[in-house]
């Protein structure tokens, strides 16, 4: 299926023309019908020469109904511009255009109306001229009578040459429809209307509604009034929804693939149109069915940030425009650069912003948004419309190349002023790196370590342990009063007079100098190894008495000892509380 919008001053007969082309009622409102002007957006479909299935979305051409004019083209490829013989070019015909141009719509039809009122001539060459103008550009015209007929069979055949040059739909692009009709069905609950312009859609399907983040689930599909259990792209689309009310939705609202796009409040965009500095403080951004305030404020050269009164579901790369309804003014297109731009915070940021922006033309682009915002989950950067094929550094963490790089240095020259810090404890804490790097997850500490730094116990050092001089001749003194006596521990006043306090003696504990067996209970490094071999010697099993007495130490020391050794699974403890040796240690 195709799916064309009709634009053009009011009364210049686009309901008309579309139900001449299809024999439907695109005006639903019997207010419409009785006035003979369309307020409200119109729906019908009909079939083209070669079988191609083309739905039209009828806008209300009254300067009043600009918003629903807008609601109806923002999801739209291709537009009918719609100009009357006998009255040529009109403010709204200006208006439409203007806003056909701003959403960057550059396929479509100039269809000259009423010819058997008029020389199309005229009109033709007008309309041409303005057309030329715009993101439009060159495009067929076709001059038609909807009352007598002339016209209409040339109009078919290029309409059906207009959607034979329409690009073809993503069928993998995440679903985001921007619902411009909701309404209930008795029987069948909530229904909701919208241009599909990518992706598909299936019954049984969980979509997320854009305005609240509740998931709604598809209970049925119509396309064209026909059911169907998928609709891919482009399509005008009816979808029942599941357990929703109809008060919680409503036009601007949209259905959304689930984790795929960034609800945002505040955005950066390059304007097409007046210029920057002369907008005023408050607009309205219109971007697919949506209508939404918004407070401008100018960053530099063609750049603004909108801060917008509600969240909307925006990619990077989006399209829309800005307008000023006071003055019935279309003010210019907007094209999205960034939907999570950083806060601007100090003076003479905004122009270092739009420096920034000033190398952005749009279009997603993985490379530079990694160097841009240096660190980024892979999936917040998809929810931005970014995509590409980068490898994590880890879990789902991606890092511009040279930023990563740069952090590795930082965390040798970290670690190295942590150990100049507490040379008692030159292994720094992940956490506390993790500080002094302003690194947003733990997870990517431990990532940069490497050569010449190791990681151990949820501490980052220089793989080479190393004690203070003070300390590493304490711990000689120690080995050598106990060279013969080797399972026995010094007392704490001992190691005080040596200088080990407790400090000192946690960092030779780390360090692998000293064997903590329990509080103010330390040993040679290799006691437990020579335990092992002295012990190995005793009829087995053996008792706590008999083991003290063979390592020549008092209870204070073998209880924890012979603990240790359990714990290393070198010794077992028999339901006697005697023990055996059952591994060499």
């Amino acid at each position: 299926m195709h799916v064309v919008a009709t634009a053009g001053h009011v009364d210049h007969g686009k309901s008309t023309l579309v139900r001449a082309l299809t024999g439907m009622e695109p005006d639903r409102w019997a207010e419409e019908r009785r006035r003979g002007m369309t307020i409200d957006l119109g729906f019908a479909w009909t079939t083209l020469p070669g079988g191609d299935p083309v739905a039209f979305v009828d806008v209300p051409g009254h300067e009043r109904f600009v918003p629903n004019m807008l609601a109806g083209v923002g999801p739209v490829p291709a537009a009918l511009v719609v100009v009357a013989a006998d009255e040529g070019w009109m403010p709204q015909s200006a208006e439409h255009l203007a806003a056909l141009h701003a959403l960057g719509v550059s396929h479509g039809l100039l269809v000259v109306t009423r010819a058997d009122l008029a020389d199309p001539g005229p009109a033709t060459a007008q309309a041409h001229a303005r057309l030329a103008a715009t993101s439009l550009g060159a495009v067929e015209s076709v001059a038609v009578s909807a009352v007598t007929g002339v016209g209409l069979p040339e109009l078919r055949t290029a309409l059906h040459r207009l959607v034979a040059r329409l690009p073809a739909p993503d069928p993998d692009r995440p679903v985001r429809l921007w619902i411009d009709r909701a309404f209930t069905i008795r029987g069948s609950g909530t229904v909701v209307t919208g241009t599909l312009g990518g992706g598909e859609l299936r019954v049984g399907d969980q979509l997320t509604l854009a305005t609240t983040g509740e998931p709604v689930r598809v209970r049925g599909l119509h396309r064209l009034g026909t059911p169907a259990q998928r609709v891919a792209a482009v399509a005008r689309v009816a979808v029942n929804l599941r357990g929703v009310p109809r008060e919680r939705l409503g036009r601007g609202d949209a259905l959304l693939t689930p984790d795929r796009f960034h609800r945002t409040d505040l955005v950066d965009v390059r304007l097409a149109g007046d210029p920057a500095g002369d907008l005023p403080a408050t607009l309205t951004l219109h971007v697919g069915s949506a209508a939404v305030p918004v407070r401008v404020r100018p960053l530099g050269g063609d750049t603004v940030r909108l801060r917008l009164a509600r969240p909307l579901p925006l990619l990077t790369g989006d399209r829309a425009l800005l307008r000023d309804p006071g003055r019935h003014h279309v003010c210019g297109g907007v094209t999205v650069l960034d939907v999570a731009p950083p806060p601007l915070s100090r003076r003479g940021a905004a122009a270092a912003r739009a420096a920034v922006l000033a190398d952005l033309d749009g279009p997603p682009d993985l490379a530079g948004e990694l160097r841009r915002r240096r660190l980024v989950r892979a999936a917040e950067l998809t929810r931005m419309g970014v995509t590409g094929d980068a490898t994590p550094v880890v879990g789902d963490w991606l890092a511009d190349p040279a930023h990563w790089r740069w952090l590795g240095a930082r965390l040798v020259e970290e670690v190295a002023a942590w150990a100049a810090a507490h040379p008692l404890e030159p292994d720094a804490p992940t956490e506390a790196l993790r500080q002094r790097l302003d690194l947003p997850d733990r997870a990517l500490v431990e990532a940069l370590v490497g050569p010449p730094l190791t990681l151990r116990s949820g501490r980052i050092g220089t793989g080479v342990p190393g004690l203070p001089e003070p300390v590493a001749r304490a711990i000689d003194r120690v080995r050598g009063e106990y060279a013969a006596h080797p399972f026995r521990a010094p007392e704490a006043d001992r190691l005080t007079a040596l200088g080990l306090g407790p400090r000192e003696v946690g960092a030779a504990v780390r360090a692998g100098a000293l064997l903590r067996l329990a509080e103010n209970v330390v040993l040679l490094p290799d006691a437990a190894d020579d335990a092992v071999r002295v012990l190995a010697r005793l009829p087995q099993p053996f008792t706590l008495s008999a083991a003290r007495q063979a390592l020549d130490t008092t209870r204070r020391v073998a209880v924890p000892l012979l603990e240790l050794l359990d714990r290393r699974g070198v010794t077992r403890r028999l339901p006697d509380d005697a023990r055996m040796v059952v591994g060499s240690g």
